[in-house]
């Protein structure tokens, strides 16, 4: 059984929901699947990464840490919101707001700091108005954000082909590291494993020796269960003319594409996604952004217009 309903906002983005993240007792079900896995290949595929919190129940589980973790070098597509914010009072809301981002803080790794928006994104009234102008605000916030997606697009997959391809030299130097400390003859088995161990070593002389940035290295943790089922004699050696060939790409290639996409965004409109809640949140019957007292009650149920 399928409904189809027409909807303009969906011309020009995919809305992808994930299935709720486990908690408690919960999480000692398994899902029959690597649910962190299959939200690591969504992240790099798509344009934007929102995660839901609820203001009343503000809980990061052991399910959502790994959830988190597994968006690893995808932090810029990661935006936060903090639904359900009109539940609590002012007071605490800043409290959990505050837990909210030491917890973030712990978990995501980037010098910026995750932008988090606060509201209560639904269509029943506010439970308490208070923070009315700072909701809607944070909504029109998020909205801008999710109307510029398709105007970057392009911009986007050029910084994924970068990450790519600095990835790809990486990947290089690991594996030709590996093959020169591979014994010809005897002993393979044991010195696989030494290698295997020691691939934290591997990796910051390799940060040493050609000046790469930590955040270009893939996860140890998964580099190291990898490895473990490969065949170490079937690596190849580095070959510095395809290295050349990524350098040349990246400090010129990618400079004049740079160009070239600027100059396409330019010529496009500045809110390509329209539609839906994207029309209609500037022009509700009660008005946007009132003054303090100006339609004090709309939000209570018993409220008529006289």
């Amino acid at each position: 059984m399928c409904a189809q309903l027409p909807n303009p906002v969906l011309d020009s983005i995919s809305i992808i929901d994930t299935p709720g993240i486990l908690s408690g007792e919960k999480q000692r079900i398994s899902r029959g699947y690597d649910f962190a896995a299959v939200l690591e290949w969504f992240a790099e595929r798509v344009d934007r990464i929102i995660l839901l919190f609820d203001a009343h129940k503000l809980d990061i589980s052991d399910e959502f840490s790994e959830v988190i973790k597994a968006l690893k070098n995808h932090e810029d597509k990661i935006r936060v919101v903090l639904n359900k914010a009109d539940q609590i009072e002012t007071q605490q809301l800043m409290r959990v707001y505050g837990a909210l981002m030491w917890s973030l803080g712990k978990i995501i790794n980037t010098p910026e700091v995750v932008r988090v928006y606060i509201g209560s994104f639904w269509s029943h009234p506010l439970l308490i108005p208070d923070n009315r102008k700072l909701f809607e605000a944070e909504e029109q916030d998020l909205f801008k954000d999710i109307q510029s997606l398709p105007r970057n697009a392009a911009l986007r997959k050029l910084n994924d082909l970068i990450k790519r391809a600095r990835l790809a030299k990486v990947h290089a130097y690991i594996i030709s590291s590996l093959k020169k400390e591979m014994p010809n003859v005897f002993g393979k088995e044991s010195k696989k494993k030494e290698l295997v161990n020691n691939l934290g070593e591997i990796y910051q002389k390799i940060e040493r020796e050609h000046q790469i940035s930590p955040g270009d290295f893939p996860s140890l943790r998964k580099m190291q269960e990898l490895l473990q089922t490969q065949d170490f004699s079937k690596f190849q050696a580095l070959k510095p003319k395809l290295l050349d060939t990524v350098d040349d790409m990246l400090a010129n290639d990618i400079a004049r594409l740079m160009v070239m996409v600027r100059q396409e965004e330019s010529l496009m409109p500045s809110q390509v996604v329209k539609g839906g809640a994207f029309d209609g949140t500037m022009n509700g019957p009660f008005g946007h952004g009132y003054g303090e007292g100006a339609g004090e009650g709309i939000d209570d149920v018993e409220w008529v217009v006289g």
